[in-house]
């Protein structure tokens, strides 16, 4: 037999925030639970067998409009994530943990819990890897973190590299100077930090190399000193390479390594600088792995399913791959 659950609700409610657009909001829920959401007068009448889980989402969902933010999908998505595993959203205070302002005002902070501990992380530790699949948001995250310390006169410069690997094609000849064939490697970093700073602002202090955005190649031989700096991209390092890259810290300075280990462009047989300093600095105190999940993407809605087809994917071809061996 079906539940039924009633939630009240006051005049001030605003029911189109809440229900969205043709009922948008509330077919999410739908897909994801077996429940009916019926609206009613002075109430939302609820009946199926997930009943309860629905009522949830939908108090944390109203909770979320008093407060003032917007509700989205991608937010629907996660609070339904959040009550799956027993845990609120209106008890996380994620939305109140704000790390800086972009140069358009708007404020940035973490979405989820995932990015939460990333960011909690940053704060405590010298060192940092933010390992997780692509819309985590672990360089943008590390960028902000790198801005707001900054402004806050915590470092005096900002170091963004990353290794120049191709993913997967040949860009073949590529004409200008130095920083202009290597520039196609940084533009992530260059879209981060204009997002955040303006492209005004950010290439002002590019040019008083207050601001470095460079390939991990320009780092060896250097020590860096009171300084935030960002590895991106880290799976396409070389055990060599990241060696390199984490003995450059000088006094005063932090390190923020981010990849995905899933999405290795390294020549076959070469072995992922991140995979391998996994196992070789986990014990090391001041030194901290923060792992993103699925649940983390904050991207389009797709990229998550993109994800994990893939998860499932790679799963199933290795169970294959375990069969026919044993056969043999």
């Amino acid at each position: 037999m079906d539940k039924i659950v009633r939630i009240k609700t006051g005049e001030t409610l605003d029911r189109s925030e809440l229900f969205g657009s043709m009922d948008r909001n509330v077919n999410i829920i739908k897909e994801n639970l077996s429940a009916d959401i019926i609206q009613r007068d002075d109430e939302i009448l609820i009946r199926g067998n997930d009943a309860e889980k629905a009522e949830a989402v939908l108090k944390e969902l109203i909770s979320i409009i008093e407060a003032g933010e917007k509700v989205d999908s991608q937010k629907i998505n996660y609070v339904l994530a959040l009550v799956d595993k027993g845990v609120s959203y209106r008890e996380t205070s994620i939305e109140k943990d704000i790390i800086c302002y972009t140069h358009m005002g708007k404020p940035i902070r973490p979405k989820t819990l995932g990015q939460k501990a990333y960011l909690n992380a940053i704060r405590k530790k010298s060192i940092v890897f933010g390992i997780g699949p692509a819309g985590t948001g672990k360089t943008y995250i590390a960028v902000a973190m790198a801005v707001s310390a900054f402004k806050r006169k915590e470092v005096r410069k900002i170091i963004l590299a990353r290794p120049a690997v191709e993913a997967g094609e040949s860009l073949g000849f590529l004409p200008g100077d130095l920083q202009e064939k290597v520039d196609p490697y940084l533009r992530p970093l260059y879209d981060a930090l204009y997002d955040i700073l303006g492209r005004d602002s950010a290439l002002r202090l590019k040019e008083k190399e207050l601001i470095e955005i460079v390939p991990l190649a320009y780092m060896r031989g250097r020590t860096l000193d009171d300084s935030f700096i960002i590895l991106d991209e880290a799976q396409n390092t070389t055990e060599e390479q990241m060696k390199m890259f984490l003995t450059r810290m000088g006094f005063d300075s932090r390190m923020v390594i981010t990849g995905d280990i899933t999405q290795i462009d390294l020549p076959r047989g070469r072995c992922s600088g991140l995979v391998e300093v996994t196992k070789i600095l986990r014990d090391v105190r001041d030194i901290e792995f923060c792992y993103l999940r699925d649940v983390d993407v904050v991207r389009h809605e797709l990229v998550k399913k993109i994800i994990n087809a893939y998860d499932s994917y790679s799963e199933g071809s290795t169970d294959d791959k375990s069969s026919t061996e044993n056969r043999k």
